[in-house]
């Protein structure tokens, strides 16, 4: 009986060459064909195309919500960091834009009070309003952020950018407590404009808009003019007010029938109602824990 011949791998017969030139040109063939546009091979192409095209499309609808769940992940935690870094950045923005008219006005006010200390040729001792005085004292004082050790001392002129503020009442290490010129029982020596005239102001006790000084005149029979400009008269050993600093204006003048004098209503130029950086007198070279403004308008 005759035995079926097999293939039996490379130590089995050989594959006859003829065989092996004829899937070559078979291949290369098909190739040819497959690159011309309407060639045969095209339209089997598109029927297996027609065949299996809605199937694949299906089948990748309905895997992709599984292979999307990695990329899910990933661009929500992505997002989320995106997100709070914006409103991070959105906060800030807002503070600034809420903050930067309070800044301009520092800026401003430690400007104006720089410039102070360089027109009036004293030194000063910048300082914060940090509290006002107790209502139940019926007295207007505030409480600024300086005291012994940025070498405040009872009885010194206090004043800001806009003029006189008030003086030094009493200090602790820290703090300190300036009574306004607006209070009953402040005082102060001025002189009325050109005139030079001289007289003494006296607080009204009102805060804000309504707050005025009364001015009544050494000289009985000087009479002051409507707008005039009052400063500071000072006082002997500069205390507790210096010479020439701005008080206010006058807005009207009256004559007072049981004293015979001629008396006149002082607007002051400081807005007491929105005190914030002041500025204290000190003699020159006055040892201070802070920045001290010299006279000529330097830091130190």
């Amino acid at each position: 009986m005759t035995k079926e011949k097999r293939w039996r791998g490379p130590g089995g017969p050989k594959q006859s060459p003829g065989l092996l030139v004829a899937l070559v040109l078979a291949c290369l063939s098909l190739m040819a064909l497959d690159s011309t546009a309407d060639g045969p091979v095209d339209g089997a192409r598109r029927a297996v195309g027609e065949v299996f095209g809605p199937v694949e499309v299906a089948t990748a609808t309905a895997v992709r919500p599984f292979t999307a769940v990695p990329d899910w992940f990933r661009s929500k935690d992505s997002m989320q960091d995106d997100l709070l870094q914006l409103q991070a950045e959105n906060s800030q923005l807002r503070s600034e834009v809420a903050t930067q008219d309070y800044d301009r006005n520092r800026l401003a006010e430690y400007d104006g009070l720089t410039a102070a200390a360089a027109d009036l040729g004293y030194s000063l001792v910048p300082a914060r309003v940090v509290g006002l005085g107790p209502s139940q004292s019926f007295s207007h004082t505030v409480t600024i952020d300086a005291g012994s050790d940025a070498g405040l001392r009872p009885d010194l002129t206090v004043i800001n950018n806009d003029g006189l503020v008030g003086r030094v009442l009493r200090v602790t290490r820290s703090t300190a407590t300036v009574l306004l010129i607006i209070d009953t029982d402040s005082v102060v020596g001025g002189r009325v404009g050109e005139s030079m005239e001289v007289g003494l102001l006296h607080g009204r006790g009102d805060l804000g808009n309504d707050g005025r000084l009364d001015l009544e005149l050494f000289d009985d029979t000087a009479v002051p003019s409507k707008h005039d400009t009052v400063v500071t008269w000072g006082s002997e050993a500069a205390g507790p007010y210096v010479s020439g600093v701005p008080v206010g204006r006058v807005t009207s003048v009256y004559s007072s029938l049981r004293e015979t004098s001629q008396r006149a209503v002082i607007e002051p130029f400081v807005d007491f109602g929105s005190l914030d950086l002041v500025g204290v007198v000190v003699a020159s070279g006055t040892d201070s824990d802070r920045s001290v403004i010299d006279a000529d308008g330097t830091l130190r």
